[in-house]
């Protein structure tokens, strides 16, 4: 390589630090001291979850046909890992109004949590009734036939209905992969008792 070639290369890379310094130094000045506002407005108290579930409690205590409250206070137990709370809550918001699938169904995933899964069937097949398209019933039903009970054939009718519903929904890649190994394997040997 020639001086006159190697010197140029060194006076740019060195130019190219330089700029690079400058330009760091200028961001650095340039950035607001105060810190950014956050999206919660001061104002708003913070209620932790359990604070949030003994407000709940004495909410329904003295309403106890606020329908409302019961569904977020199941809610509430649901989040904390508490299904037979949660289990009891739903219950009381569905005797108020029994025809809301997304009820049903947040109860039926406690029901399967706790390993009743009669009653989880029972809950996703009647939120399926109300609403022949809801999808979390379809997809927690599948997920019940096909990892709890093993019965193959009815997690793929349930999730081929799924997809038939919306064959483009975030999950459906997922359940299609989930029925490609179903029907490859219809069976699970059972292990010897």
């Amino acid at each position: 390589m020639k001086k006159e070639t190697l010197f140029f290369v060194v006076i740019a890379l060195a130019a190219g630090i330089l700029i690079g310094v400058i330009v760091s130094n200028l961001k650095k000045d340039l950035s607001p001291s105060v810190p950014a506002m956050t999206s919660v407005p001061v104002s708003a108290p913070i209620v932790n979850q359990q604070q949030q579930t003994a407000i709940l409690e004495e909410i329904v205590a003295r309403e106890p046909d606020n329908h409302n409250a019961w569904i977020k206070l199941g809610h509430n137990f649901f989040d904390s890992d508490q299904p037979m709370k949660a289990i009891e809550a739903y219950t009381r918001a569905l005797e108020i109004n029994g025809n809301d699938p997304n009820i049903l169904t947040d109860q039926g995933v406690m029901f399967r949590r706790i390993g009743w899964f009669d009653k989880a069937i029972g809950n996703f097949e009647q939120a399926i009734r109300i609403d022949a398209t809801h999808q979390q019933s379809l997809y927690n039903l599948g997920i019940v036939y096909r990892y709890d009970l093993q019965d193959f054939p009815n997690a793929i009718k349930v999730w081929e209905k799924l997809l038939s519903i919306d064959p483009g929904s975030p999950g459906a890649n997922q359940i299609r992969s989930e029925l490609e190994f179903l029907k490859k394997h219809p069976e699970i040997p059972k292990s010897p008792k």
